[in-house]
Formats: structure tokens, sequence, C-alpha cells
């Protein structure tokens, strides 16, 4: 008894070594200097704010909750969970054993004899025994496939999220620059009809003229361009939202405030943080289960069955009343003349996992590349606002100066038309800053896992 006990331990101690019983551990991952230059020592991040309380603006969280009713990718993250749920669920009733019902009847008669009835009314049962842990590793596998599943649809309502606020402030940066254009191109018509009464007053020729009637009508056009482009992210956040292309309600770009600390934390939080760094894990865990069950299919596999009913053919003759009748069996199946298709599976399985390795690890680096770029957009954008401002004011006093002394013979006309592209150029250049400052924002939002639901963490 001994010797048959500690055999059997060291058959166990053996398949564990193989990994059949081993449960998944994480590998050693190097997240130092994931962010490169913005690693904190804090242990909350801008992620982990809610979305309602990092977009203030109401119209925006109305778009963002009509969103997350009705976006057709984020319905169908939803019933790709529902799939996964179901896959485990039948993973773990295959611990149980399986029941069949199967009544049988006939009647038969002999050269015009009387009509012989035998039936039978048997439940057939069938149980697997998990010796080798087969079923273990296929319910841990679909366990890890439904908690990627989830996470995957958390990855969506993400993005999403940010999706939908990053086109909500394109709107606002394309009116800011409109309504800015629209002010310009008015200013140039005057200009225009200012150039042309110097014209008739002898100060000014035609080809002064000519040349700012050209650069009216030019701004003129870039209004219909704005126009167009104004058109397409409403139409883009209309499929977001899972609606027909319609005019979106909104604010002003000057308005909209958002948080000024831009803490990122330490990149291990990134482990549990952010959807697509959790869902990459799931799946190498996913691998690794799969690898341990093309392991487990090397070993034999032990099924029990067994009979009961109610049958009134006993073999020899028919009986009435029926009988109880009843049967047990074991089995025991080995693979023999399969076993190298079964090891090749195993070796399939293996480098399937070390696949998955490498794109977890590189998940990782993917999502800390985007931290870095997305906080370096953002300080870049407030490094430039105050040089943007007095260099407007710069330009500002520029036009006002050459328009002047063009009046008086001193200048001509295009040093007044330089000074005045430029200022045109360097308003739609700040509007265009704060876009990228408030842009910058929302994509760290979205890098370091915004957008979860705090209070299920919590």
């Amino acid at each position: 008894m001994m010797i048959r006990n500690s055999l059997f331990a060291a058959v166990a101690l053996l398949m564990t070594g193989c990994g059949i019983y081993k449960p998944y551990t994480r590998p050693e991952v190097t997240t130092a200097g994931l962010y490169g230059s913005a690693e904190t020592a804090d242990t909350t991040t801008l992620g982990d704010i809610r979305w309602q309380e990092m977009f203030t603006d109401t119209q925006l969280q109305a778009l963002i909750a009509l969103a997350l009713e009705n976006n057709t990718d984020l319905l169908s993250a939803g019933w790709r969970v529902k799939e996964a749920e179901a896959t485990l669920k039948s993973a773990r009733l295959a611990y149980l054993p399986s029941f069949n019902f199967a009544p049988q009847g006939s009647l038969s008669s002999f050269d015009g004899g009387p009509t012989a009835k035998t039936y039978s009314i048997p439940v057939t049962a069938s149980w697997q025994i998990d010796i080798f842990n087969g079923l273990t590793n296929a319910k841990r596998k679909a366990k890890a496939l439904y908690a990627q599943s989830k996470e995957y649809e958390q990855a969506v309502k993400t993005q999403l999220i940010s999706g939908v606020a990053n086109l909500y402030y394109t709107l606002l940066m394309l009116d800011s620059q409109y309504e800015v254009t629209e002010e310009t191109a008015a200013k140039w018509r005057q200009s225009v009809e200012a150039m042309r009464a110097l014209k008739e007053a002898g100060y000014a020729n035609e080809a002064g003229v000519a040349q700012y009637e050209a650069n009216t009508l030019a701004i003129e056009a870039s209004l219909h361009d704005l126009g167009y482009q104004r058109t397409q992210a409403e139409n883009s956040l209309c499929s977001l939202l899972g609606e027909v292309p319609h005019t979106i309600a909104r604010g002003r770009l000057e308005n909209q405030q958002l948080p000024d600390d831009l803490t990122v934390g330490v990149p291990l939080l990134m482990l549990s943080n952010r959807p697509d760094v959790r869902s990459a894990e799931y799946s190498l865990m996913q691998s690794y289960y799969a690898t341990a069950s093309a392991r487990s299919a090397l070993y034999p596999s032990i099924t029990l069955s067994g009979t009961v009913g109610w049958t009134n053919n006993s073999g020899a003759g028919i009986v009435n009343p029926g009988k109880l009748i009843w049967n047990a069996a074991g089995s025991l199946l080995q693979p023999i003349f399969n076993a190298n298709a079964n090891r090749a599976r195993v070796k399939i399985a293996k480098a399937q996992q070390e696949e998955s390795k490498l794109s977890f690890q590189q998940t990782l680096l993917n999502a800390g590349a985007e931290v870095n770029n997305a906080l370096t957009q953002c300080q870049s954008a407030r490094a430039k606002a105050d040089l943007r401002e007095r260099q407007i004011e710069a330009l500002e006093r520029a036009v006002e100066s050459t328009e002047l002394l063009m009046q008086h013979g001193s200048t001509t006309y295009l040093e007044v038309l330089t000074a005045q592209q430029s200022l045109l150029s360097a308003q739609l250049s700040q509007i265009a800053d704060r876009f990228d400052e408030i842009q910058g924002t929302v994509n760290l939002y979205q890098a370091l896992g915004g957008g979860r639901d705090i209070t299920e963490e919590k």
C-alpha cells in the first residue's frame, strides 16, 4: 500500500511539474521606465476620475451617455461577454454526469401469431473523472475567456468615451476657427473698400486693390473648407452615437474646463487600470491553460457509465410486467496511436503561449508610449499658450501700425497684407494649441485607463 501511494504521489508530482495541475502565474514583466521621464510616485492617476467628473460640459455628458447606450460596437461587446459566460457555464457543467433518457418499444408477430410487445425505459449516465485536470484546465481557460471579454467590453467603453469627447472638442475647435476666419474676412472686405478709396485718392494702385480682393476671396473659400470639416466631425460623432447624421448641439471652446493635475502614477498601475493590458494578460492565461489541456490529452481518461430502467425483454423471453435492469461499467482510454498527434498539439499550444506572452509585453510597451505621448502633447500645448498670446498681441500692433503707415504713404500694401495674414495664422494656431491641450488631456485619461466604473472597484 505504501509503495502504491508513493508511486501515485510521484506521478502526481511529475504531472504538476509538467503544468497539468499548476495554475497560471503572471510572468515577470518590466515596468520600470515605461512612462519615460513622466513616471511619478503617486498611487492615484488622472484615470481614477469618473468620466462624469472629468467632462463637466453638460452637453458632452449627454452625448457620452447616449453613446454608451446606443453604440453598436459596445452593444456587440456586451453580447460577446454573454457568449463567454455561456461557454464558462458549459465548462463548469462538464464536471457533472451526463444523463440520457432513451425509451424504446417494438411490436412483432411471426406467421400471423400473437403480437409480442417489448419495451425498454432506460436512463443512461456517463461521468468523466477529472484525474489529469483535463476538465479543470478547460474550465480555467473558459474563465479567462470570460474575464477577457469583460475587459474587451471595458476597453471599447473607454475608447468610446474618449472618442466622443475628442470629436466634441474637435467641433468646438472648428467653430472657433470658423468664427475667427469669418471675422477676419469681414475686416478684409472693409480693407478692400479702403484700398479702393485710397486708389481714387491717388495713394494706391490697382495691383494693391486686386491683391486685397484675392486674399479676401481666399479666406472666404477657407470658410467652406472649415464648414465641410465640421460636417465630417458631426457625422463621425453621430456614427458613435448610433444615429443618422444631424447637427450636434454644443458649447464653446473657451468655456471648457478640464483637470489641471496630470498625475500619471507608477507604470505598475497599468496592470490593474488599463483594460487592454488586462485583456492581453487574460489572453496569455488562456494560452497557458490551452497548453495544459493539450498536455492532459497525453494521459488516460477514465469514464464511469451506467444504465438503470425497466424492460420486459430479458433476452431469454418476454415477461410481463417489466423488470428492473441496471448495469455499471468503467473505461480507461489511453492514447497510443494518436500520441504523436497529441504531442504536436502540445508544441503548437506552447508556441501560441509564447506568442501571447510577447503580445502582452508589447501591449505594456504601447501603453507606456501612449501615456508619454499624451502627456507631452498636453505639456507642449500649455507651454506655448503664453508665447502664443504675446505673439498675437505683437501682431495686432503690427497690423495697426502698418495700416496707419500705408494711409500716410510710408509703407506698401504688401507689408500690411503680410501682417494681417500672420495675425490670422497666429489666431488659428492659438485655437489649435488649446485643442491640442484638451486632446492631450483626453488621450492621457484614456491611456491611464479612465472611463472604468470606479464604484465597482471600491
